[in-house]
This record gives structure tokens, sequence and C-alpha cells, in this order.
């Protein structure tokens, strides 16, 4: 499966807002998050439209103003995050592709298209953003340096 850049940023965008939770009442502008993934603010800040389109962020305009997690990052999913990006991804395929073969083109449907999508939704929704935040936190703390006196 290939995920676009798009939904690679909503994942990296959002697991920063996760490592910062809870906020206290600070948001995170888009140009600090972009500044530290290295990444377009103005293609984050369409990213962070679509996010908060789905409900997952909370956005305030103005000078304080920025971006946090709407709940709690064990309540969001790698799978909420994706499918409110890559809506495409997950829409029903419903167009006929074959002529005169129905019984075909319903075996495949049920038996892999489906299963393909089903598969694909509970793989996704099994991983917490909390999950996500705490991986990163682990592999952090594995690429640094102890030293001893």
């Amino acid at each position: 499966m290939r995920l676009s850049t798009k939904a690679k940023y909503g994942l990296a965008a959002m697991i920063c807002l996760a490592q910062r939770y809870p906020s206290n009442g600070d948001y995170v502008t888009v140009l600090s998050l972009a500044e530290r993934l290295k990444i377009s603010k103005i293609y984050l800040e369409q990213v962070f439209a679509l996010l908060k389109r789905a409900d997952l962020v909370l956005s305030i305009k103005g000078a304080r103003g920025g971006y946090q997690l709407s709940r709690d990052p064990k309540d969001i999913t790698a799978f909420d995050i994706i499918s409110s990006i890559e809506i495409s991804l997950f829409e029903k395929n419903s167009d006929s592709f074959l002529d005169g073969e129905d019984s075909i083109e319903k075996t495949i449907q049920s038996s892999v298209l489906e299963r393909l999508d089903n598969s694909i939704h509970y793989a996704l929704s099994e991983i917490s953003l909390e999950s996500l935040a705490l991986d990163v936190q682990k592999r952090s703390s594995e690429n640094g340096y102890m030293f001893y006196i």
C-alpha cells in the first residue's frame, strides 16, 4: 500500500501534537510544526484543514493561534487520520468492471476487495496515536547517547 505524502505529513503532525498532549490550553502553530518536520507550511495547512474537517484537531486563529488534538491520543487511530486525508482510498468501489460476468465480478468484490478493505480498516484501527507517539519517544531515546562519569 502506498500512502500519499499528504497522509504521511498528517501522521507526522498528529504525532507531534500527541507528544504535547495534554496541551494545557497551548496551541501549536503550523509554522513551528513545519519547521520541526522540515516541510512546507502551506502544504501542512492543507493537511490541517482536512484534519479539522474530520474533527481530529481544534484550531484557534490569531497571534496565539494554532492547533491541538480534539481528544486524547489513545482515542485517535491511524485509520482516523489517514481516512480523513486519503478520502478516495477508503471509498467503496461500486462501478461495474466486467460486462456480462456478474458472478465473477461479485466474487472479486466480496472475496478480494471487501476483505482487503476490511483488513486495512482493522489494522489501522488497532494503531492509536498514543502508541505512535510512545514509539517515537522510545526510538528517540534509543538514538541518544548515555554518558557516564
